[in-house]
């Protein structure tokens, strides 16, 4: 076994480990699914910094975004929105987990406890973080308004882990269609979120817009399960069916009711990804059908030393640099405003901006490399956690669900005590207790 204890990391190093444990990789591990894993978390990362447009005008600080100024980057996000490879990969994975579960002779509550660990253990040292950072900013006479933006652009990452653990809580049932309906388990949904899409515009039934983020993420949870049972097996007929679904995608936005990007653009009236709507999900069917037509040479490649031992190194801190990268990007901004505005003169989308985005990159990374030692170990999640019911555990993700959501949407700012809104703060730890990831209230000695 490798010794991955925190007393282990200097004596190794994070590569010479990483190494070690890509040379104990069992041949029937599929590479491709950590690879794309891997791949994914880059692309999130990088268009997130890429898209940032800060600068400081004549009447202050403004957190644009490029989408906004620059209307040609929009087609971009067909690239850096990867969500969709996210559930396509977290569907293989899950389906490998429940399946391995079931001829183990595991309980549903035994398979989610980890599964749940390693999902909300690592994110709530982000929202004290951010909780503290709230109330401090009070404390200094910065506006609430000014808090919640700030706050909310920092943990937009985290309505993927609401999405997601929602997703996981219903793994056995969703494996159980698949197993029962096969593909037609997929298309249901598709035509479910269609309907959803139908009504949303021509009904003028928005509220049930936000169906589609259950019908449209598990139906590209449902693409893993077909992946993991060899739908995608023939190169050529999935390359047909990504492009087929390219051609569906390009109809959609151009001559359909739906935007071209594939991320929310501030003051559009429609965004494809709040909520979800058929172009994400044609999106993910896009990129999963062309990027499983190159598993064979994928698989190849990752049989060597490096670009394998690169992805274990990867995935094994993918929730830190996840969580923590667009808190990293604001460490940098508030440098950059501390030293007099430095680098935040220029105007987004203008050449000289353009000529300085590799060196705001490269103090991106910096921060975020200094930032994953430190919050990394909360990554492997707490040991020890308490056993309780598998009903309290749903019940509290779906808690923790509820508050990481509620903070995605307005951040930790508020009007009222402590400058915070306490009630989405404390919901993720409140859920978290409830399924047994926090330590027990202490019980009161008897006299």
């Amino acid at each position: 076994m490798i010794d991955s204890s925190p007393a282990a990391a200097p004596r190794q190093g994070l590569w010479p480990r990483a190494r070690r444990a890509a040379e104990q990789t069992p041949d029937s591990r599929n590479r491709v699914v950590d690879f794309l894993r891997a791949l994914s978390i880059l692309a999130v990362i990088s268009g997130h910094w890429l898209l940032a447009a800060p600068w400081v005008d004549e009447r202050g600080l403004a957190l644009e975004n490029l989408l906004q100024t620059e209307p040609w980057a929009r087609w971009l996000t067909w690239c850096f929105q990867v969500m969709p490879v996210f559930f396509l990969v977290g569907g293989y994975a899950n389906g490998v987990s429940w399946q391995a579960a079931m001829r183990d002779k595991k309980s549903y509550g035994e398979w989610l406890a980890g599964r749940l660990q390693r999902l909300i253990g690592p994110v709530l040292p982000l929202v004290v973080t951010w909780a503290l950072l709230g109330f401090i900013a009070g404390r200094l006479g910065v506006a609430p308004e000014i808090v919640r933006v700030g706050s909310q652009v920092a943990l937009v990452p985290i309505w993927f882990l609401a999405v997601y653990i929602g997703v996981v809580l219903l793994v056995p049932v969703t494996c159980f269609v698949w197993q029962r309906l096969g593909f037609h388990s997929f298309w249901l949904l598709a035509l479910a979120a269609l309907i959803d899409d139908a009504l949303f515009f021509g009904a003028d039934l928005e509220a049930l817009g936000w169906l589609n983020y259950g019908f449209i993420w598990l139906a590209v949870h449902q693409l893993g399960y077909a992946w993991h049972g060899g739908q995608f097996s023939g190169a050529l007929r999935t390359s047909i069916f990504g492009l087929g679904g390219l051609a569906l995608l390009i109809g959609l936005v151009t001559v359909g009711p739906y935007p071209v990007s594939m991320v929310s653009v501030p003051g559009e009236a429609i965004s494809n990804s709040l909520p979800p709507k058929l172009p994400m999900l044609v999106l993910g069917i896009v990129q999963s059908a062309l990027l499983l037509a190159l598993e064979g040479p994928l698989r190849r490649w990752l049989r060597r030393p490096v670009p394998w031992t690169a992805t274990i190194l990867l995935n094994g801190m993918i929730m830190t640099i996840y969580l923590w990268h667009i808190t990293a990007a604001a460490v940098v901004l508030g440098v950059a405003l501390i030293a007099g505005n430095l680098g935040l003169g220029l105007t987004p989308g203008s050449g000289s901006w353009w000529a300085a985005r590799p060196a705001w990159l490269v103090a991106y990374l910096l921060a975020l490399v200094a930032l994953v030692p430190l919050v990394g170990r909360l990554e492997r999640g707490r040991t020890g956690a308490a056993a309780v019911s598998a009903w309290r555990q749903a019940s509290g993700a779906l808690v923790v669900c509820v508050g990481l959501a509620l903070l995605a949407l307005g951040g930790v700012g508020g009007a009222g005590w402590l400058d915070l809104r306490l009630s989405a703060v404390l919901l993720p730890f409140s859920g978290a207790w409830l399924a047994g990831l926090l330590p027990p209230f202490p019980r009161a000695r008897a006299t």
